[in-house]
């Protein structure tokens, strides 16, 4: 039973920071080398793609997606999409992707003069799936030594901590007054029928 309850906890909270760290901003200093608009067909991985912009149609099974193709610091590319969240999740609100996406062009740069921006995104990258992180915005940068503190990221987390503190605090505070006290009533009322019982055996063989 207890690796039953082990394994229950060790998957929720796997999912759960698995689900965090999609969801919340994350920011990285980049730069820019080209803008472009592909034609995407969904498929299976389309859970991780963002559904139709605000005021499009919603029914095709396939359209025209923006990408932010940049360079990282250390020389490794990044591709990021742009499209809209409208106020689905994550609870992001964003409208503009056309203008992000002329941010993005105006920033383009090449290896002799780089231009370093902060894009901030949300999502994962992965090569095999075709999964891009989703550009939220743009931020140009001095250079790609600076340090950005995710104060957001560092509320949310503190607020979600607070949540789960009180919660726990509660359950244990109830488990103190309703449940473990009725589980030790259980146990005396077990223990003096099994002596009621066992003293009416000692009498009958008395008998």
């Amino acid at each position: 039973m207890r690796y039953i309850k082990w394994t229950f906890w060790i998957t929720f909270w796997v999912l759960f920071l698995a689900f965090l760290h999609y969801t919340l901003p994350q920011r990285d200093i980049v730069r820019v080398a080209d803008t472009e608009n592909r034609r995407i067909d969904f498929g299976e991985n389309s859970i991780f793609w963002a559904s139709a912009d605000s005021g499009n149609n919603t029914e095709v099974a396939d359209r025209d997606v923006f990408f932010i193709l940049t360079v990282q610091a250390n020389g490794s590319p990044m591709a990021y999409r742009n499209e809209d969240t409208g106020a689905g999740w994550p609870p992001y609100f964003k409208f503009d992707t056309t203008n992000l996406q002329t941010q993005a062009a105006d920033v383009v740069s090449s290896s002799d003069d780089p231009r370093w921006v902060a894009i901030t995104h949300y999502g994962w990258r992965n090569e095999y799936l075709s999964i891009f992180p989703n550009a939220i915005a743009i931020k140009p940068v001095e250079g790609p030594e600076v340090r950005l503190i995710p104060w957001l990221n560092i509320i949310i987390l503190l607020f979600i901590a607070a949540v789960f503190w009180g919660i726990w605090a509660r359950w244990k505070k109830f488990q103190a007054k309703r449940i473990t006290p009725a589980f030790e009533a259980a146990d005396d009322a077990f223990d003096e029928g099994r002596a009621g019982v066992a003293s009416w055996f000692r009498g009958w063989r008395r008998k």
